[in-house]
């Protein structure tokens, strides 16, 4: 008995063999699971520039397809746009993502954009209008030398004395008639593109003042034509012939039944105008018409003959090349560029020899009174004026509203 006790002490005694009831509660859980990183973010890159001469759809986005995909990509593309019509200087971006190709997009022109995307089948292929934010602007100038420079003072581009020319251009000869003191002013839009000046939209309404006499032109809709320029009398300011063929450039020789030839050295009539000019400045159809003769010959160099209607004919010397598409029989608009400056043929250095006839016999383009174009319709010269009534005083006073498009249906809505 004496044995027995004291070995049951003797256990109870030994370090470790005491049960204890708090570390067994305390006693390590398995180690909880832990969660996956999360996903990496995919990387998204934007290579951007201008198409350069040369450049390919193949060459532009053949290290993202095979020659195969390329090919049906172009088919499939060819309704909407044809890939093959893009051209150097127009903008472009490719989206990839994770180096993987994810859109393409295409500045057309300045108002249209192709958008290529990747589609869980095939491609997305869209044609959609460049959104632009569009701030109104009235610019006005005084000439010291050129309407170039003029403009170019008043803080805008060469793009705004280009476009104020070709609205006066039935009116205004830039290259003769401008002078010193002659003035300008344009409520024009200004367009932006992602917060950067984008150039510029439509001139609403325009005024220019040359030697005294005021032209205006005022942009309107009428019915279902295209809109037009029209002065305040709803006469249209375009005419059957521009005054000139260049927009800017200075006149070398004029019209005239006796000049001494540089080359030939002879005394000899000269029934053209020479416009000097730098080479490669785009020559413009003076008129609406028909190519019935280009070509090169000695004199003459690179050459078209153009047939306006039944009575008149015009004629454009030593061109350095002719514009794209040009053949005999094709039709032309007027302002339409049919050739670039040059000194082919007879020529002592880069110039236009332009001339104009009349029932076969050669005029003086200076001389012909060209007949304007369809005035507004009658019964909506009364729309017509109400509309412009707004552009007047905004010329007049320099005071900028909100302005827009003046629309015969408009001002129809605004009297009713």
């Amino acid at each position: 008995m004496l044995l027995a006790s004291i070995a049951a002490l003797v256990f109870f005694l030994l370090p470790g063999q005491t049960p204890d009831p708090e570390n067994e509660a305390r006693a390590p859980e398995p180690a909880a699971l832990q969660s996956p990183p999360p996903e990496p973010e995919p990387k998204r890159e934007v290579l951007e520039g201008n198409i350069k001469p040369g450049d390919t759809i193949t060459s532009l986005l053949g290290g993202y397809f095979s020659p195969q995909e390329i090919h049906a990509l172009s088919g499939q593309s060819r309704k909407v746009f044809p890939l093959s019509g893009i051209c150097a200087g127009q903008p472009f971006k490719i989206c990839t993502v994770d180096g993987t190709f994810d859109s393409f997009e295409y500045d057309i022109d300045r108002d249209q954009q192709l958008i290529i995307r990747k589609a869980e089948e095939g491609y997305d292929i869209q044609k959609i209008p460049i959104e632009y934010a569009v701030k109104t602007d009235l610019v006005r100038g005084t000439i010291t030398s050129s309407l170039f420079e003029a403009v170019s003072q008043s803080g805008e581009s060469a793009e705004l004395a280009m476009a104020l020319a070709d609205i006066f251009a039935w009116d205004v000869d830039f290259i003769r008639d401008i002078r010193q003191g002659d003035s300008f002013q344009a409520l024009v839009e200004k367009r932006f593109r992602e917060g950067a000046p984008a150039g510029y939209g439509k001139i609403l309404a325009a005024e220019f003042t040359n030697q005294g006499s005021t032209f205006r032109a005022f942009l309107y809709k009428d019915g279902d034509r295209s809109a037009s320029y029209f002065d305040a009398d709803g006469n249209n300011v375009r005419k059957a012939f521009l005054k000139a063929p260049l927009s800017f450039t200075r006149i070398s020789s004029g019209f005239t039944q006796k000049r001494f030839h540089p080359i030939t050295k002879t005394w000899k009539a000269h029934p053209a105008i020479d416009y000097a000019a730098p080479t490669g400045t785009p020559i413009k159809s003076v008129g609406d018409g028909t190519i019935i003769k280009i070509g090169y010959t000695k004199y003459n160099g690179n050459f078209i003959k153009l047939r306006h209607n039944s009575s008149y004919e015009t004629l454009y010397l030593h061109m350095s090349k002719f514009a794209k598409g040009m053949k005999q029989g094709k039709r032309i608009e007027q302002g339409q560029v049919i050739g670039y400056v040059g000194s082919t043929g007879l020529a002592t250095g880069p110039h236009l020899c332009f001339r104009m006839y009349k029932n076969g016999s050669p005029v003086n383009p200076y001389k012909v009174k060209s007949p304007a174009s369809a005035p507004i319709a009658r019964e909506r010269l009364p729309q017509y004026k109400e509309a412009i009534a707004a552009l007047i005083d905004k010329l007049e006073t320099g005071q900028l509203q909100h302005a827009k498009v003046a629309d015969s249906s408009d001002a129809s809505s605004q009297s009713n």
